[in-house]
């Protein structure tokens, strides 16, 4: 029985080469999103004078209650969505995601955003790899992260009205840790799962889009908290 309700009999595939094929589509997945993002930030930023109003006050945060709403659907209410809608949600989600980013190009050096872009691409490699060849249980440690992700969301949300610049370098740089932390739990979750989901195609295609949304908020976030340590600031 798989997190999606369904029994699935043993395969005569061997259980390596299911895991392998189902974190392939994962990650492919994933840096099509990356893909998205980086090109629609790119864009945006060289047409901002015609997209400033949506990106300042309310135009804003009806974006980022946007974001929110879909991650909350693909969270939660997969099992309900055809693996088009949960795919194109998915698409959607990188696509918006890219808009808002794009401000970063008026606040950074492009030089730096590409370096801290490849600083988080080589860390999040070596952190998958780990999380995806390791024989250590990570159960325990990512329940922990998860946790302490909580306890930064709030410490960011307090931050807001206290506008303390300590605080504020401490929820970056244990974010650092956290995130990091979450890329080896979520890929090895993600291959504990793939067996699970191998039989079924359409519950495959959902689990590996829930999948890539996992290890691309991980990436996206440890880019911004490195982006504000390693940024170079115009």
């Amino acid at each position: 029985m798989n997190q999606f309700g369904v029994s699935t009999p043993a395969s005569a595939i061997s259980q390596t080469e299911v895991e392998r094929a189902f974190i392939t589509k994962v990650y492919g997945w994933m840096a099509l999103a990356l893909a998205i993002t980086g090109i629609v930030a790119v864009s945006t930023a060289a047409n901002m004078e015609s997209v400033l109003p949506l990106l300042a006050g309310p135009g804003m945060l009806m974006v980022f209650v946007l974001q929110i709403g879909i991650v909350l659907v693909l969270s939660f209410a997969i099992n309900k969505l055809s693996p088009g809608i949960a795919t194109g949600l998915f698409i959607g989600y990188s696509a918006i995601t890219g808009f808002t980013l794009s401000t970063l190009f008026f606040i950074y050096t492009t030089e730096s955003l590409a370096s801290t872009f490849f600083v988080t691409s080589a860390t999040f490699a070596a952190v998958s790899a780990y999380g995806y060849v390791t024989k250590t249980d990570l159960t325990k440690i990512g329940s922990l992260l998860i946790m302490a992700l909580i306890g930064i969301v709030i410490a960011s949300l307090v931050n807001m009205f206290l506008q303390s610049e300590a605080l504020s370098w401490i929820v970056t740089y244990v974010g650092v840790v956290i995130f990091v932390g979450l890329i080896a739990y979520d890929t090895q979750r993600l291959k504990r799962m793939a067996v699970s989901v191998s039989v079924d195609g359409d519950i495959q295609r959902k689990a590996a889009v829930l999948g890539a949304l996992a290890l691309y908020l991980d990436f996206i976030n440890l880019f911004l908290k490195l982006m504000r340590i390693l940024g170079r600031r115009r």
